[in-house]
C-alpha cells in the first residue's frame, strides 16, 4: 500500500470532536425515534423522491422509510471508523513525522463535520417526508437543493484554505 510508509499515530479526541459526535449520535437517535413513533399513523404509500424544487415526484410503500435511518446509521458507523486511520487518508501535501500530527488532527476534522453533515441532512430529509406523510403535504422547501449544494462548494473551499493555512 503506498501509504504505509506513513507514520501511524492516534488522535485524540477533542472538546469540539466530542460535541460533533453527540450531536450526530443525537441525531441518529432522533431520525430512527420518530420514524417508530410515526410509522404507525403513516399512509401505505409516502414521499421517496423529490424533484429540484423539493416536491414529491415519486412515492414508495412506506417501508421505504426505514432506508433512510439505515443508510445514515450505517454511513455514520463507516466514517467514524475512518477516523481511527488518519494514516491512510488522502492529504494535499505530503505527510512527514514532523506535519502527521497537525494533517492528521484537520484530516480527522474534517471526517467528523463531513459525518455531522450528512446526518444533519438525512435527519432532515427524515423529517420532512414523515411529516409531509402525516399531513399529506410533501414538500423538502425551495431552499434544500440551495442549501445542499451550497455547502457542497463552500466546504471544499474551506477546507482547501484551511489546509494552505496549515501547510
Amino acid at each position: 500500500m503506498f501509504h504505509s510508509n506513513r507514520p501511524k499515530h492516534s488522535v485524540p479526541y477533542t472538546p469540539f470532536d466530542i460535541i460533533i459526535e453527540c450531536l450526530s449520535i443525537a441525531l441518529i437517535v432522533f431520525i430512527w425515534t420518530h420514524l417508530i413513533i410515526e410509522f404507525g399513523g403513516l399512509p401505505d404509500r409516502v414521499p421517496s423522491h423529490f424533484n429540484a424544487a423539493g416536491e414529491a415526484d415519486g412515492f414508495s410503500s412506506k417501508a421505504f422509510l426505514f432506508f433512510i435511518p439505515i443508510t445514515t446509521t450505517v454511513m455514520y458507523i463507516g466514517l467514524l471508523a475512518l477516523t481511527r486511520y488518519p494514516h491512510l487518508h488522502n492529504y494535499m501535501v505530503t505527510i512527514t513525522e514532523e506535519n502527521a500530527t497537525r494533517q492528521y488532527r484537520f484530516g480527522v476534522t474534517v471526517l467528523r463535520v463531513v459525518n455531522f453533515l450528512c446526518v444533519l441532512m438525512f435527519a432532515y430529509i427524515n423529517y420532512h417526508i414523515l411529516a409531509g406523510a402525516a399531513s399529506n403535504q410533501s414538500s423538502l422547501g425551495t431552499g434544500f437543493l440551495f442549501t445542499v449544494l451550497g455547502g457542497s462548494i463552500l466546504l471544499p473551499i474551506v477546507i482547501i484554505i484551511y489546509q494552505n493555512k496549515i501547510k
